[in-house]
């Protein structure tokens, strides 16, 4: 039968979150400007995918009571059971390939075997489009991230070249990589800080949760581990949005256009914000504006958005698996203006970089793995009622990439949502560019494409603070006259004009000056 191994508490929980309405998929996608060769990308993945063992088993469900489920060999693997080709309906634009990522985040994969798939699409305007989608058992979205980063090499020429690797004991080991060294030293920068304390919170949070009575005795440690816990357990539920309700099967999914990271980085210069800071805020006007179009009550209003908090140790960082926390990160949606609404982000997203909130997540995590399946439940139903998003940021690399001899012309991810949750919020930054990603359940929020025009909006009104600002080089001001936006003439965007009174950052369609959404009003 093979080699097995328990999953661990953590990934047991992800896989115990699974149902019908919220499939436990991470979805990522890569876009390329040429075909690809299919024989070219077959060899790729024999000769560096399948050097994580993870992708050549299955999960087993124990049939003893209370045991868990294990990774265990599929005796009967074979790649071309989980590499499927597919062509996009004419004219293969961006909308189709939007509709064909939907389909794909509504159904499930096959259990029988190990539970990924990767999709070839072909007819993606010039060039060819890849979808992966595997389960949140076997990697969260950093993970995938890291396993994309393994096919790839920074020539055409390195990328299809296949270096011998070493093959290592434990199945859910790193594959290294010529690419992986920057990345991964840019993801180890942002650990150091907090890697002494998260195993110790993780084990007493973990006991907590398994314990109630050893709340107090954490308390009298003085330690706020225990009140970090009961803040987590007992936080009150998000209000009622039009974001949250009864959800269905079918699911929605967008991605922006590329904004520029010099753009966000002189935002974040003038207002003495962050990278992060610039992005959320953006994102929250749009989510802002989605509610105002459809006579929603927005004055005061703040929701939640749980955030996944990278715990990697740095020599975990090329690890396949789930080791994340949680955050719950309050979004101040009520806030009208841009500029206010980003430095109320920036005083939040600051408060939640230090509170143990995060470790404290991944121990209730790894207590719900070991809990029977109503347990597992009612605490995934906790969790989700008191948020109304998922939000994940990941980062790339600052330069292009190459798979199977191409390169790589945009990268972009979703993260699952759980429970009833059914907004999910994807930040990721490649080669000199930022993406937004959404994706939303079809019956509580069909139209997805409006909250990244709306993201478009608030991300050019903060941009105008750099223009006002440009000349003496001073931080922004709330005194600072407002001026007149500028159109960019650039004849392959839309010509349409947002709310906002800037241009659509939507590339039109072929034969027409509008983008698919702008068409679509129209007609």
């Amino acid at each position: 039968m093979g080699k097995s191994e328990p999953l661990s508490n953590v990934d047991a929980a992800w896989l115990g979150m699974e149902t019908p309405t919220n499939l436990m998929m991470v979805t990522g996608i890569l876009t390329f400007k040429e075909p690809l060769n299919v024989s070219d990308i077959q060899n790729v993945l024999n000769k560096r995918l399948l050097k994580f063992d993870r992708f050549k088993q299955r999960i087993i469900q124990s049939k003893l009571p209370f045991a868990a489920p294990y990774w265990q060999d599929d005796p009967t693997f074979n790649i071309n059971a989980h590499v499927h080709r597919l062509a996009l309906p004419t004219p293969g634009d961006q909308k189709a390939l939007q509709e064909l990522v939907s389909d794909l985040m509504s159904t499930p994969l096959d259990f029988t075997k190990s539970p990924w798939q990767m999709h070839i699409i072909e007819n993606y305007g010039k060039g060819c489009a890849l979808i992966v989608r595997l389960h949140h058992a076997i990697a969260d979205g950093m993970a995938l991230i890291y396993v994309l980063l393994s096919l790839t090499d920074m020539t055409p020429e390195a990328s299809l070249h296949h270096p011998e690797v070493e093959k290592t004991a434990e199945p859910s080991h790193s594959l290294p990589g010529g690419m992986l060294g920057a990345w991964i030293q840019q993801t180890a920068n942002t650990l150091r800080t907090s890697r002494r304390i998260t195993q110790r919170i993780v084990q007493e949070s973990t006991a907590a949760v398994r314990e109630p009575s050893r709340l107090s005795d954490l308390a009298a440690k003085g330690t706020d581990i225990a009140l970090t816990t009961g803040r987590v357990v007992f936080r009150s539920p998000d209000p009622p949005t039009i974001f949250r309700g009864k959800l269905t099967v079918a699911k929605r999914a967008t991605w922006s256009q590329p904004l520029r990271l010099k753009d966000v980085k002189a935002i974040k210069k003038i207002t003495g914000t962050t990278i992060n800071d610039v992005l959320i805020a953006a994102m929250v006007g749009g989510l802002r504006s989605y509610l105002v179009g459809r006579g929603e009550e927005v004055e005061g209003l703040n929701f939640r958005a749980v955030v996944p908090v990278n715990l990697r140790k740095e020599h975990e960082i090329g690890t396949l698996g789930n080791k994340f926390g949680l955050v719950y990160l309050s979004l101040p949606v009520g806030i009208a203006d841009p500029f206010d609404r980003l430095q109320e982000v920036h005083r939040r997203m600051n408060q939640l970089k230090n509170t143990p909130e995060a470790a404290v997540a991944i121990g209730i995590l790894n207590a719900m793995g070991m809990s029977p399946m109503e347990v597992r439940s009612q605490s995934v139903s906790m969790f989700a009622n008191k948020a109304t998003a998922v939000m994940t940021n990941v980062p790339g690399l600052p330069i292009p990439l190459y798979l199977a001899g191409k390169q790589i012309d945009q990268i972009m991810f979703w993260a699952p949502q759980a429970g009833g949750v059914a907004l999910g919020i994807s930040i990721l930054s490649y080669a000199g560019k930022v993406y937004l990603g959404i994706n939303t359940d079809a019956g509580l929020i069909p139209d997805p494409d409006t909250i990244i025009e709306g993201f478009y909006s608030e991300f050019d009104a903060l941009l105008d603070l750099v223009e006002q600002v440009k000349p003496t080089k001073a931080k922004f001001t709330k005194k600072t006259k407002k001026p007149v936006k500028q159109q960019q003439d650039d004849p392959d965007r839309c010509h349409a004009v947002t709310q906002s009174g800037s241009r659509c950052r939507n590339r039109s369609l072929d034969h027409s000056h509008y983008c698919h959404i702008h068409t679509e009003r129209k007609n």
